[in-house]
């Protein structure tokens, strides 16, 4: 697959603080790329470096197989944690301004918002200062900021921040889309589960370092322990303990279930087969529930980051 991004061995260093050591990330095109790491991990550095806010001590960027150029912004849509919208000004008379920033006519300007403030149902927001707005509707107008111009990559910090349930359901449905029509997305959030709805690729960095990297199904694979969750039912459950404890490596596994169950984590040997195991308890007990425990990303980041504290 062709990377639409690729940072090379990037190297970004304040005072004797290392925020980036050799750091290199690749995303495919029309993809969703997660941006993993704690606070202070050099994710934002990372993203200020895309956009050219600033200067790598040593690396190189390439965007759609070319070195990233100045003129590049055009191509790029930046919605920062931070957000940088006037409070003092109308949301109509500032998303123009800023349409008009990226290179849009008034009149391009004017359609395209049109439809987004009618697609997101913010119309009557057109005459609102900012400083009227609460959080979360403020979020709603820099996120049709940010796509407006239909950039070819779009990055988003923390995109669901001041968002209650509805809208970063709108929203995270948004970003899918654009995906879909061609944009190559790289995401950056604290918010775990929002990695597994979205992305297919993700890294992890920590203090400066890449630590993970590579499709999110393929690492979860490298991350599973053969471990299987199972509810069982039997007339002597003590004696099916004992028996399976001399057998695997047993504990106890907490899962909600309508039926009252024997409920373990059994881990099998990497040569031993599920299938194998099922049969193994099918011959001892009624099998109510059996289901192999994947990680989540949530797992994996803080088994990670701890392994490398």
């Amino acid at each position: 697959m062709t990377n639409f991004l690729v940072a090379e061995n990037i190297c970004k260093n304040f005072d004797n603080f290392t925020a980036l050591n050799d750091v290199s990330i690749s995303i495919p095109k029309k993809s969703i790329f997660g941006l993993l790491g704690p606070n202070g991990a050099g994710k934002t550095t990372l993203i200020r470096i895309v956009n050219q806010i600033t200067m790598p001590d040593s690396g190189k960027i390439y965007l759609d197989g070319k070195l990233l150029h100045p003129n590049d912004v055009g191509k790029i849509g930046y919605l920062p944690e931070e957000r940088g919208l006037y409070k003092s000004m109308k949301v109509g008379e500032q998303a123009l301004y800023l349409a008009r920033l990226k290179g849009l006519s008034k009149a391009e300007a004017k359609e395209r918002l049109e439809y987004w403030f009618k697609k997101l149902e913010i119309t009557h927001w057109w005459d609102k200062k900012i400083q009227e707005l609460s959080k979360g509707m403020a979020q709603k107008v820099q996120f049709v900021i940010t796509v407006l111009h239909q950039p070819k990559l779009l990055i988003f910090d923390e995109p669901f921040s001041g968002f209650d349930p509805v809208n970063a359901e709108i929203i995270k449905n948004e970003i899918l889309q654009l995906r879909d029509e061609g944009a190559t997305i790289l995401f950056s959030t604290h918010r775990m589960e929002s990695v597994e709805e979205l992305c297919e690729y993700m890294a992890l960095i920590h203090e400066g370092n890449k630590l993970l990297d590579g499709k999110v199904a393929d690492i979860k694979r490298e991350y599973k322990s053969n471990t299987f969750e199972v509810g069982l039912t039997a007339e002597d459950e003590t004696a099916l303990l004992k028996e399976l404890t001399a057998n695997f490596s047993v504990g106890k596994a907490n899962f909600k279930s309508i039926t009252k169950d024997l409920k373990l984590s059994i881990q099998i040997k990497p040569e031993e087969s599920p299938n194998d195991l099922l049969l193994y308890l099918l011959s001892k007990a009624r099998v109510n529930h059996f289901v192999e425990v994947i990680p989540s990303v949530n797992d994996i980041f803080i088994k990670t980051v701890t392994d490398n504290a």
